[in-house]
């Protein structure tokens, strides 16, 4: 077989397998944002001392929603 398309073939497979690892931490990486976050959330509000219903009060209040 000619040797470029050879060198074509494995170049390819070295590309899609780079990039099967890069989704891959891009994934995991999103996964530790989104805790992170919602770390960050929970923690806010509960500095906040406020009670659950107040709460969701003011998130509807937020919202646009009525309360």
């Amino acid at each position: 077989m000619n040797p470029r398309i050879e060198k074509l073939r494995a170049e390819l497979e070295k590309t899609k397998e780079r990039i099967a690892r890069n989704q891959s931490q891009q994934r995991e990486l999103e996964r530790q944002l989104v805790e992170a976050e919602n770390a960050d959330i929970i923690a806010a509000v509960r500095s906040m001392d406020v009670l659950p219903e107040d709460l969701a009060a003011l998130i509807k209040t937020i919202q646009g929603g009525q309360v």
